[in-house]
């Protein structure tokens, strides 16, 4: 597993034949597919839908290089750090502030993307409740009760960037 793909994110590339990887859902998921033709033709005559898929594409790139820097840096308590942060960031609409939250994967799957162990996972999710930082209504279900302190946690200081 090398990315995760979250709602309204976007598969494939214009102009691209191909897919170079497989997609594989882990829950369920309702899919909008474009036609490639109309849809390069729509990018290249609305200026603000070509923006739009150039944001895209810059936001696939910095979370590219957040996953090096998660996978080749960072402690197990910062990569679930990390990935929880990641959740709640995704599931939240500014100004509408989302208070529970879904892991999509499972604690084995998480173990994988993340290159842990699955006792790993559950040590440091139980750590990060023990801190008050998380809490699990269910296996997969949670909200945070601190963010700040899950941000801490990951690793990252205020300007997104490690702290070493």
């Amino acid at each position: 597993m090398v990315g995760l793909l979250l709602p309204s994110d976007f598969i494939g590339r214009p102009g691209r034949q191909l897919v170079e990887f497989e997609v594989t859902a882990v829950t369920d998921v309702t899919l909008c597919r474009f036609e490639r033709k109309p849809f390069e033709d729509l990018v290249e005559d609305i200026p603000h839908v070509s923006q739009r898929v150039m944001e895209m594409a810059l936001d696939e790139l910095d979370a590219a290089r957040e996953w090096m820097v998660l996978l080749g840096r960072k402690t197990a308590k910062e990569k679930i750090a990390t990935f929880i942060e990641m959740i709640v960031r995704r599931d939240t609409i500014p100004a509408h502030g989302v208070s529970n939250h879904a892991l999509p994967l499972t604690r084995e799957e998480i173990a994988n993307f993340l290159g842990l162990t699955l006792e790993t996972v559950s040590r440091q999710l139980s750590i990060l409740k023990k801190e008050n930082v998380i809490e699990f209504s269910d296996r997969r279900n949670f909200f945070i009760k601190d963010l700040a302190a899950l941000h801490g946690a990951s690793g990252d200081d205020a300007d997104g960037d490690m702290v070493l």
